[in-house]
């Protein structure tokens, strides 16, 4: 007789536990044939996402220029904005008030000025002039020997005597 076949279906033997077993990740991708479903619009999707990314790389700085003789250029200097005065009254008070003119006429009084100062303190006085002429005031020289006190003490009680 011979050997009877058996349904039974499983290991006929033990199996080795040192045998290497094949991880999933280890195995050969398969093959396939065609593209995902899909894929048309994805791929468009990532083109557009991965050139923003590389738009955004942090490692690269501005595109501006920059200019590196900067210092070496002098600036202009900044348009000087006179004052505005409502009356003529003010700006001749603005004038007497100038402590700048002040300073450069006791100056002058002693040394020589610069060509720019002389010409501030003559602008100056020739505004004030004709500021003064406007209103009126008489400007004099000596204006200590026309003190009215002074005749005061000229005064007698005889001149009012009848």
């Amino acid at each position: 007789m011979g050997r009877k076949k058996s349904r039974k279906v499983g290991l006929i033997g033990v199996r080795k536990t040192d045998a290497p077993r094949v991880k999933k990740e280890a195995r050969k991708p398969k093959k396939t044939k065609g593209n995902v479903a899909g894929s048309r619009q994805t791929v468009a999707e990532q083109t557009t996402e991965q050139a923003q990314k590389q738009k955004r790389d942090p490692r690269i700085g501005s595109k501006k220029p920059i200019d590196l003789k900067r210092h070496l250029i002098k600036e202009a200097p900044k348009p000087v904005v006179k004052p505005r005065f409502n009356t003529p009254r003010q700006e001749l008070n603005a004038i007497e008030d100038d402590q700048k003119l002040q300073d450069l006429l006791d100056r002058q009084e002693t040394k020589a000025l610069t060509k720019a100062e002389s010409d501030y303190v003559s602008t100056q006085l020739a505004r004030h002039k004709v500021l003064c002429d406007l209103l009126g005031i008489s400007i004099e020289e000596n204006d200590d020997d026309n003190d009215p006190l002074d005749d005061f003490d000229a005064i007698t009680i005889d001149d009012y005597k009848d």
